[in-house]
Order: structure tokens, then C-alpha cells, then sequence
């Protein structure tokens, strides 16, 4: 259960619906109401947003623009303009500057607000994230879906609920039958690999994960066995940090069939580093450090790293990089899992004058 003093917090987490498709709707009205992607459907290219519309035939962000053009055959591609996304990302964080100082940016589109003491005296976070949708609607002409509760953990997952276009809140004394009830996927920080291992483990729900003792959740899933044993009993002690420095941005591929030779990994290199780079322009970020993970087929991970002395900002960049580290790997096993990332970040707009190592193997 959570505790007194941290569930008087009152955290708005506001996700932009299709942010990057709805804006090319919006700007391309011959495009509402229809299938469409952001992205290069020319060879390896990926899918960096869909469209509600789009979302119906199955495609996601971060799809291989190949497969996406195969679930639907009326699909769009249009190519991303991230300066309209983010001008549009400047308006909708300035909304947000009406109503309290401590906000969190997770992406163009994303952010936590603290607004347990707002600057208009309103007092509810649930009417706050109201206005704060309607003033976005009112200036950009673009839908928000808002997440309200306690902690940033709850309304997170509060704000996918009545997606697109929502509102939904979790109160304090709600907390503990929801999370109970809430299957295990839908637990944020819970992807389709750990639940599975769940489910192999006949957890389905919050109940059942709640059942294991901190001791069995470590045992089980290591440092991250914490992190669940708190979050399914509504215990989520992180504050809206307005300073949050974003430790790395990484992708990965789990493999159906295990990957046996560095020609192969290089095969699927170009599209990882095409999804790596629309997850750090949404960031708005660039790094010096671009990292290779590999795990092998009894789940050995070895990660292998090289910084630049300047910012590694283009993918033809990235992909450079990447080919030299995976040059230097040996394999001994099958692969089953490679990852590529990019860490020593720094926001976008920030000078370059700190001195970086050349390069560290």
C-alpha cells in the first residue's frame, strides 16, 4: 500500500496521441482519416509513428517499413520532419509551464508534471489534466491522453487506459485492487520477453506477482525483482526530476531462429540503427558513445562500446561505429538477442566543449 506522506503527490503523466502522424494529418489534411506511417519505406527503413488508422492493421513504431506495408496495402509513408514535431513540442511544454514548474520531458511527446502545488491554485490533478488537453487542442489542434496519480508509476500506466484522446485517475485507495487486477504486460517496464517468463511462471495478473516475496522476485529477476515487488503494491518513490539527465537510448532484436555468423548480425545492424535514431531524435539527443550488446543461446550478454570525440549524430555515423565493434567480436556461440545503443548523451542545443576520449574498447 502506499504511504501517507507520498500519496498526497499529485503526478500527471500527458502521452500526445500518433504524435508524429497526427501532426502530418494535421499540417496535410488529404491525410485524415487514413493509413498512415512516418518513415522511409525504401529499403531497411522502420516505422517511427503510425496512425490510429494505420494502428488497425497491426502496424507499430519501430516496424520494418517492409512488414508494415504488408499489413495494410493503403498504408502512407511520409517522411519525418522533426523540426515541426518539435515546435510543436515547445508549444504543448509551455502549456504545461502555466501550471507547475517540475516537468519531467521523456520525449517530444511525453512528459511528467508535479502538480501537487500548481501555480493556479486549482487543487485537482484530474481537472488539471483537463485543461491542460483542451488547451492543447486549442492550440495545436492536436489530442493528449493524460494519466493522473500519486506517483509517476501509476500514472503512466493511468494514461494508456482511455487512449486516444483520454483521461483517466487513480486514486490512492484505488491503487491496490487495480494493480491486483492488471495483467502483468500491461505493467510499464514489463516487455513481451519478461512476461512470458511470467506467464511460464503462472503470473498473470498483479495478484499473482504480488504472491512472491522480495526474496523469490530477486531470485527471479534479478535487480529488477525490487522494482516489481514495490510498483505491485503502488510504491513508486521517484519525484518529477525537471533536471532528469537520460542515462542511454538503446534497441534490440530478439531472433526466431539464432543467428550463427557476424554476416548475419550485420544484415540486421542497418534496420536496429534506423530504429536507435528515431528513438534519440525523439529524445532530442545526440551521444558519444555508441554500444553492440549480443546475447548468445545460453543467455551469456557481452556489450562492447566505442566513443567518439564528437557527437555521434547521423545514423551513417552510428552505423560506422557499430561495424567497427561487431569487426572486433569473435563468435564463440549462437546469437539469440543483439542490441545497439548510445550512451554519454547530451541534449540537443548543448555546446561540445568538454574534452571526450577518442576511442575506449
Amino acid at each position: 500500500m502506499p504511504n501517507n506522506k507520498l500519496d498526497q503527490r499529485k503526478i500527471i503523466h500527458i502521452d500526445m496521441d500518433a504524435f508524429f502522424a497526427s501532426v502530418e494529418q494535421r499540417d496535410c489534411p488529404d491525410l485524415r482519416g487514413k493509413p498512415v506511417a512516418v518513415g522511409s519505406a525504401e529499403g531497411r527503413g522502420v516505422v517511427a509513428a503510425a496512425s490510429y488508422e494505420a494502428r488497425v492493421f497491426g502496424v507499430r513504431s519501430a516496424m520494418p517499413s517492409v512488414t508494415a506495408a504488408r499489413l495494410c496495402k493503403d498504408l502512407i509513408f511520409v517522411r519525418a520532419r522533426f523540426d515541426a514535431y518539435r515546435a510543436v513540442s515547445q508549444q504543448i511544454h509551455e502549456i504545461f509551464s502555466e501550471f507547475t514548474p517540475l516537468i519531467e520531458p521523456l520525449s517530444l511527446d511525453e512528459a511528467y508534471l508535479d502538480v501537487t502545488e500548481d501555480l493556479k491554485g486549482i487543487g485537482s490533478a484530474t481537472l488539471i489534466a483537463q485543461q491542460i488537453r483542451d488547451l492543447i487542442f486549442e492550440r495545436t489542434q492536436l489530442t493528449a491522453s493524460a494519466g493522473v496519480s500519486y506517483n509517476k508509476f501509476l500514472a503512466k500506466i493511468a494514461s494508456d487506459l482511455n487512449k486516444p484522446n483520454g483521461l483517466a485517475t487513480i486514486l490512492p485507495d484505488q491503487a491496490e485492487g487495480f494493480l491486483e487486477n492488471l495483467p502483468v504486460r500491461e505493467f510499464h517496464g514489463i516487455g513481451k520477453a519478461t512476461a512470458q517468463k511470467m506467464y511460464d511462471m503462472n503470473i498473470y495478473k498483479g495478484v499473482d506477482l504480488k504472491a512472491l516475496s522480495l526474496t523469490d522476485m530477486v531470485a527471479r529477476f534479478g535487480k529488477t525483482g525490487y522494482y516489481y515487488y514495490h510498483v505491485v503494491r503502488g510504491v513508486d518513490d521517484r519525484k518529477v526530476n525537471p533536471n532528469r539527465i537520460r542515462k542511454s537510448v538503446s534497441v534490440e532484436e530478439t531472433f526466431s531462429e539464432n543467428k550463427k555468423s557476424i554476416g548475419e548480425l550485420r544484415e540486421v545492424l542497418s534496420e536496429l540503427v534506423e530504429r536507435l535514431m528515431v528513438r534519440v531524435k525523439k529524445a532530442e539527443v545526440s551521444g558519444y558513445t555508441v554500444i553492440l550488446k549480443i546475447k548468445y543461446e545460453d543467455f551469456e550478454i557481452i556489450s562492447r562500446r566505442v566513443t567518439a570525440k564528437q557527437l555521434v549524430k547521423t545514423k551513417e555515423e552510428v552505423m560506422f561505429l557499430a561495424e567497427r565493434i561487431l569487426a572486433q567480436i569473435k563468435l564463440r556461440k549462437s546469437v539469440r538477442l543483439i542490441g545497439i545503443g548510445m550512451s554519454n548523451l547530451q541534449d540537443e542545443g548543448e555546446g561540445e566543449d568538454a574534452e571526450q576520449p577518442q576511442f575506449d574498447f
